[in-house]
């Protein structure tokens, strides 16, 4: 493989496509795969039972696979698995699942900009943006096409709905549904995700009925099992409303309010 630079390490039994390329002293393990066209930089460190797709970039420094930090791991055969093209910056670092045959999945075409750390167990669907330093905390479940800003930190076990975005240095600490802008400490949703919905072609009448949804949700002093009755009876259920009902019907930590 001439993509290999000489002070590379990969282990014997490293599944490499055969224009993968390796940068000066990164690590590669014996149970890491790597597809097509992917790219890893100097000094990355690529452990455990990894998967990478096709196409990814990963920048100098980056830890992927590693050992879970959650101090109930007992062993065993835990994963990270990793989409087509995504963009895993300077220092970020993956986890590995706590328990044996786990999986902490990252989808395609994301980009996780430096410092920001995935741990055990997280679910991260396609096309989501995590700036610089954002945090999950394991069992986190992030929705396709999610932003999250800078300095940001989401409490183990919580959901991120798709097309929402998180402002920077905020705590998330319940479920964010989907399709909103929150912001701030403690966070709070501020209205819908306007910007992002029209960038990803959702109808301007869509948009107009999430408007009326945020309204039931965060501005009539209901109570959520009363806004949903109202969300389900008042508006058409269009995709977006359905998948908003049912991401808020089955939080089990609360919706951010």
């Amino acid at each position: 493989m001439s993509g290999i630079h000489p002070t590379a390490v990969i282990a014997p039994s490293a599944s490499l496509a055969d224009d993968v390329e390796v940068g000066p002293y990164s690590v590669v393990g014996p149970h890491v795969r790597i597809g097509e066209g992917t790219c890893i930089r100097s000094h990355v460190v690529l452990d455990g039972h990894t998967t990478l797709g096709r196409g990814c970039t990963v920048f100098p420094h980056a830890c992927i696979g590693t050992q879970t930090q959650d101090l109930k791991y007992r062993g065993g055969v835990a994963h990270v698995d990793i989409g087509d093209k995504t963009t895993i910056r300077e220092y970020v670092t993956v986890n590995a699942a706590t328990d044996d045959g786990g999986v902490t999945r990252i989808g395609s075409r994301c980009h996780i900009m430096a410092y920001a750390h995935v741990a055990h167990d997280c679910r991260v669907g396609d096309e989501v943006i995590m700036a610089n330093c954002g945090t999950l905390a394991g069992h986190v479940f992030l929705e396709d096409q999610v932003i999250l800003g800078g300095l940001s930190a989401v409490h183990q076990f919580v959901r991120v709905g798709r097309l929402s975005i998180i402002g920077g240095c905020s705590k998330v600490t319940q479920d964010v549904p989907p399709y909103m802008m929150s912001d701030g400490n403690p966070l709070q949703v501020r209205t819908i995700n306007a910007i992002g919905l029209k960038r990803k072609g959702i109808s301007a009448d869509a948009q107009r009925l999430l408007k009326k949804a945020h309204k039931i949700l965060y501005r009539e002093d209901l109570s959520t099992s009363q806004a949903v009755e109202r969300l389900e009876t008042e508006l058409e259920q269009t995709t977006e409303i359905r998948h908003l009902v049912e991401f808020v019907k089955t939080s089990e930590r609360g919706i951010t309010k």
